[in-house]
């Protein structure tokens, strides 16, 4: 399950995407200053794109995790739901997966190959967000048996667009990522 991921491109990276895509996108108040975060675990807030009816989507700071009996719920299983409320996307420079019995575990980081950040598909509840999962796509099943759904960048603006059917979601393509070993 991904507990940690990062996000250290800036506004006018992000902007510029979804520009190129025709997606629209707005905010409350001035720009938001987008600092960039190394690090960005449960219960942290991160900045996400909300998806609406009508498509575009605007840009919000929450709170990773809905409220769970046992702690945060961070990851929530994507197969057999129809997600058409709440959706968003949650973009991310990188994300990082553990392996080992014993800490400490190795920590493995998964980045776009091609682009400067990836969207990761996401819920809204309220005022936290949850990151949908998958079965594991070739390069992260060495490293796990899920996988954070990652959407192509032909899928955003549908999946944003909550009048619509979401996309097709599932485990990424082999070659979409490369892994380097952080420990």
């Amino acid at each position: 399950m991904c507990n940690e991921f990062r996000f250290e491109d800036s506004l006018a990276d992000l902007l510029g995407a979804f520009r190129a895509l025709q997606i629209p996108l707005d905010w409350e108040g001035g720009a938001p200053n987008l600092e960039p975060r190394a690090s960005i675990r449960p219960t942290d807030p991160a900045y996400l794109i909300a998806g609406r009816p009508g498509g575009g989507g605007r840009l919000l700071q929450l709170r990773w995790g809905f409220p769970g009996p046992r702690g945060p719920i961070i990851n929530f299983r994507s197969e057999g739901r129809a997600l058409s409320r709440g959706r968003c996307l949650v973009p991310a420079s990188g994300f990082f997966e553990f392996t080992g019995a014993k800490s400490p575990k190795s920590k493995w980081e998964f980045t776009p190959d091609g682009a400067d950040f990836l969207a990761i598909a996401g819920l809204i509840r309220d005022d936290r967000f949850t990151l949908l999962t998958c079965a594991p796509g070739p390069d992260v099943a060495p490293y796990h048996d899920r996988q954070i759904v990652i959407l192509s960048r032909d899928h955003w603006g549908a999946w944003l667009d909550t009048d619509h059917p979401q996309p097709p979601i599932g485990p990424s393509p082999a070659g979409s990522l490369r892994v380097r070993q952080i420990r």
